[in-house]
């Protein structure tokens, strides 16, 4: 086809036309926010404020020392109504600060600052306070990627925006609206790594977008877009490293390693966000799509804003048969047990699929017809691991290289016999992280 990817991966059906026409939209203020203090990868942060307190749109409530974190701010103004263990979009439950909002909004915005007039310093200061993560859904800090060790020099910096997982059309419709913000924010991130290169990845089926950050780009060499082929998992770090660079990330290794930095071009705008207008990052677009919803939108919604509220917003669910709830895209979502969960950080969608069309939970043998080892994008042999997470041999997992899974999920999509690899490898890695807290525990 003549535009760079990776070997191997699968091509789902995509289903972007649901939304991907339609601008993004404010959602409501929300009456009640509840804001879970584990919004990212690495430590949870502790609560800043006590049950009574009143908070302010922007307010820092919660934050921790620890390096691999980010601070959690509150979305709207109003009282703390509770501190307490919440139901977690991750799957699990979090300590998370509740608060009743009093109705009124915050103004944001504001001109574009002169880069050059801004320290290295100063922008680092800027996006760790502000909380930003990747918002992509992995939610890693995005300080600590602007934190590389002595040595490692970064001679590039990527932007996501593949978007590759079907449904979701948020970072599609970020860089048709406000490419403007995605180039700023890249180029502050360049600034702050002292990288000389940018590189913004876009899939072929966005060709609007492509255009629209052509023109904010404008003559500028020093950042340049690479088209690339439609295919899962394409925005996957590694598989973008490769697709873009041509430099492969080694096992065991990150991205850093091979002088290279990935960030999402959401990410990219809400740096802008927090640099110019002080903005922490207390809203996000979200794709409120699939066949489970009456009207499939995209909205810029207030972190800890429940499901169920957004879905409401959305016409609710479609009659008539049940449906599923994923936070996220139905290759890597996660599947929720309540519509109470809140909007997080990392929700790059809300996707809502008939359970009609859900693959069937009753699952048969292994045929071990090598399907799943075809498409992996990390060259594993995911029909060894799943057995391996499933039984919870972790030795054998972890012999297999069962670490390395990025989760794409392509396995489970591809197996005829229908058995739910992703989820049984998922297992075996959980397995693998309790064993490792438990051993260092007994030290």
């Amino acid at each position: 086809m003549g535009h760079k990817t990776f070997a191997r991966g699968v091509h789902p059906s995509y289903y972007k036309e649901l939304t991907a026409g339609k601008r993004v939209e404010a959602a409501a203020l929300p009456k009640t926010v509840t804001i879970p203090l584990q919004q990212h990868a690495g430590a949870p942060c502790e609560p800043l404020v006590k049950k009574g307190d009143l908070v302010t749109e922007g307010q820092k409530i919660g934050d921790v020392k620890a390096f691999v974190s980010a601070p959690v701010h509150s979305s709207i103004s109003g009282k703390v109504k509770d501190i307490e263990l919440s139901q977690h979009p991750g799957g699990f439950r979090s300590l998370s600060i509740i608060i009743e909002g009093d109705g009124t909004a915050k103004e944001w915005g504001g001109p574009a600052k002169d880069l050059s007039s801004i320290s290295v310093d100063a922008l680092k200061d800027s996006i760790r306070e502000a909380g930003i993560v990747g918002m992509g859904g992995a939610a890693f800090p995005t300080s600590v990627k602007l934190a590389p060790p002595k040595g490692k020099a970064i001679e590039a910096v990527i932007l996501n925006g593949c978007e590759c997982e079907p449904y979701l059309t948020a970072d599609h419709r970020i860089m048709l609206e406000e490419p403007e913000k995605v180039v700023w924010g890249l180029r502050a991130l360049m600034k702050t790594l002292a990288a000389p290169k940018g590189f913004v990845g876009i899939e072929e089926n966005k060709p609007d977008a492509i255009e629209a950050l052509r023109k904010a780009i404008g003559s500028s060499t020093d950042i340049q877009i690479i088209i690339l082929e439609a295919k899962y998992p394409q925005g996957a770090e590694k598989m973008l490293i490769v697709a873009a660079t041509g430099k492969k990330v080694p096992v065991g290794k990150l991205p850093l390693d091979v002088g290279v930095v990935v960030n999402n071009v959401g990410t990219a705008a809400a740096i802008f966000e927090a640099v110019n207008w002080g903005k922490p990052l207390i809203e996000r677009i979200v794709t409120v799509s699939g066949n489970g919803v009456k009207e499939p939108r995209n909205l810029k919604v207030r972190v800890g804003t429940s499901f169920e509220e957004v879905l409401s917003q959305c016409g609710g669910l479609v009659e008539g048969g049940e449906v599923e709830v994923l936070n996220g895209g139905p290759m890597m979502g996660i599947a929720q047990p309540t519509l109470s969960v809140p909007v997080i950080k990392g929700t790059s969608g809300i996707t809502v699929i008939a359970a009609s069309v859900i693959k069937s939970s009753v699952y048969e043998a292994c045929i071990r017809c090598a399907s799943c080892v075809s498409v992996c994008p990390m060259a594993l042999m995911p029909y060894k691991l799943g057995d391996f997470g499933k039984a919870f041999r972790t030795g054998e997992f972890k012999d297999w290289d069962g670490l390395s899974c990025i989760e794409c999920g392509c396995c489970s999509y591809v197996c005829p016999s229908k058995r739910p690899l992703l989820q049984w490898i998922r297992l075996g890695k959980l397995k693998v992280r309790q064993e490792a807290q438990k051993a260092a525990a007994a030290k």
